[in-house]
């Protein structure tokens, strides 16, 4: 028997919560300096729990080839991501109306 989604009740497989959830984010990202001057992009604003933010961060982590971590409702990445980022974002189901890039 298949898992029913909790949040819109469908089967695990038709679950469109994470989908709705990414076109509704208000995502900025940001470059900022850390101890011994090193550059982070930080990427804010994802709200709730309906996106996976370790999946995220693991798929970003792999398109820039850095490393990187997620905290509460942010994605820290080492360097500075911001001219590749949103594509990548939108590559990743985010709309494009959603992405604010500070920089």
């Amino acid at each position: 028997m298949t898992k029913i989604c909790t949040t819109c009740g469908l089967p695990e497989e038709l679950c469109v919560c994470e989908s709705i959830a990414r076109e509704s984010q208000k995502i900025t990202a940001k470059v900022i300096k850390k101890k011994f001057g090193k550059k982070y992009t930080l990427i804010e604003g994802f709200g709730g729990s309906s996106i996976n933010l370790k999946e995220l961060t693991k798929a970003l982590k792999e398109r820039f080839a850095c490393g990187g971590t997620s905290k509460g409702n942010y994605v820290e990445l080492q360097g500075n991501h911001l001219k590749k980022l949103k594509k990548a974002l939108i590559e990743l189901d985010f709309s494009p109306d959603t992405i604010d890039i500070k920089g």
